[in-house]
């Protein structure tokens, strides 16, 4: 049994945020129904055509659920949420903002109806009626949070600054949603009672950004930007071998740093350079000793070097390309991918990480628009000739 089986999400979704949260609810055993705009969906379905013209994005974030198609500003799509809120555990949205309070799906609304509800809202930048702040009615996206959060500020080289290759404030947003419903169903487990969760994503970056926040503490100069390489630690980063391919590599302490001049530079000498003699120092020094370290990585491979590395038991990794990440060794040894079904046929999928070997997580179909419409509402009350005057009125 599924730790989540029994528990049902109703949640009014788009891009990733919260279809990553409901989606990892699903691979627990939860019933989650997506509601959709009828005709065109989720607008992440149309982001691009990469997996068997389906959205690499959408293919990613909803497997296990189960589409309806409703038009919840009609008369009948409001009286059909309330049915379906009504038999719900837990009601996830990031609408824009505001949205929600207008269909009547606030917290404030439903908890003296359905209690036990829990209600989690994601939005930009935090949508608490008491503590609005000035940017609560602001859009947001992915980028727009990464720059506000002062993500952009720290990454990327010293001449140009560059956003993470994946949605990594979405992410972080959709994964303290996840994590708080949880926590949520857990207290509902001892006081019957719901709860409003107000998920900002600029407070789930500004978490994740605490260590550059806390370097820069009182006016000190933050992190510079890098690029591969690590701010503040020296050498940390990618290094060139002889063969082109590039080397990651890393040191922690002292201890390494004297190993790795010994057994990978074979320059035992080095370790006590008076330039080199502490991490603040390399750091300060990096270039000089950047030099002298693609100097002794330049008679040998890639291959070579990381057999060093190896040896000496210094952190390293191969520089890899997405071609590299699908056909991993190490994925493939512990059997991290299985497969499920989407509209478009079969295709690869990883399965979800940590989850004990005694819950086998849920891998059902990435759903089609609108799949599973006549399923859900015959499950409240509705029957075919009503299916169908809704149809033929534009409500679903």
């Amino acid at each position: 049994m599924r730790p989540l089986e029994g528990i049902t999400v109703l949640t009014l979704e788009h891009a990733i945020a919260a279809p990553f949260c409901t989606r990892q609810l699903a691979d627990l055993g939860a019933r989650v129904i997506k509601v959709e705009r009828p005709g065109s969906g989720d607008f992440a379905r149309a982001y691009d055509q990469r997996v068997h013209g389906l959205a690499s994005h959408f293919v990613w974030t909803n497997r296990s659920k189960e589409s309806l198609t409703l038009d919840v500003k009609h008369p009948q799509g409001e009286q059909i949420l309330q049915r379906l809120v009504a038999e719900a555990d837990v009601l996830v949205q990031n609408l824009a903002p505001g949205a929600a309070a207008r269909l009547g799906l606030s917290y404030e609304a439903l908890a003296p109806k359905h209690p036990g509800l829990i209600v989690c809202d994601i939005s930009g930048y935090g949508d608490d009626a008491e503590r609005p702040g000035p940017y609560r009615d602001k859009k947001a996206y992915d980028l727009l949070i990464q720059s506000e959060s002062g993500f952009l500020s720290v990454t990327g080289t010293a001449d140009e600054m560059a956003k993470a290759g994946c949605s990594i404030a979405d992410i972080s947003a959709g994964m303290y949603a996840y994590s708080n419903i949880l926590a949520a169903l857990l207290q509902r487990g001892k006081t019957g009672k719901g709860v409003r969760i107000d998920v900002s994503m600029l407070e789930s970056m500004a978490e994740w950004m605490s260590f550059p926040m806390y370097y820069a503490f009182e006016g000190a100069p933050p992190p510079p930007r890098a690029g591969a390489a690590h701010a503040t630690i020296y050498p940390y980063g990618p290094f060139p071998a002889g063969d082109g391919k590039l080397v990651m590599l890393g040191l922690q302490n002292e201890r390494e740093w004297q190993v790795f001049c010994a057994r990978v530079l074979e320059q035992p000498g080095l370790a006590t350079d008076a330039r080199f003699a502490s991490n603040t120092l390399r750091t300060a020094a990096r270039e000089a000793l950047r030099e002298i370290i693609v100097a002794a990585f330049a008679p040998s491979t890639a291959a070579g070097i990381i057999e060093r590395l190896d040896q000496a038991q210094i952190a390293n990794a191969q520089v890899n390309t997405m071609q590299d990440l699908w056909q991993h060794p190490q994925l493939e040894a512990r059997g991290r991918w299985t497969e499920v079904d989407t509209g478009a046929g079969t295709i690869p999928a990883l399965r979800p990480p940590a989850v004990p070997a005694e819950w086998q997580p849920r891998m059902d179909a990435v759903p089609t628009l609108g799949q599973h419409t006549d399923a859900i509402l015959a499950g409240i009350g509705y029957d075919t000739a009503a299916i169908a005057a809704l149809r033929a009125d534009g409500a679903v």
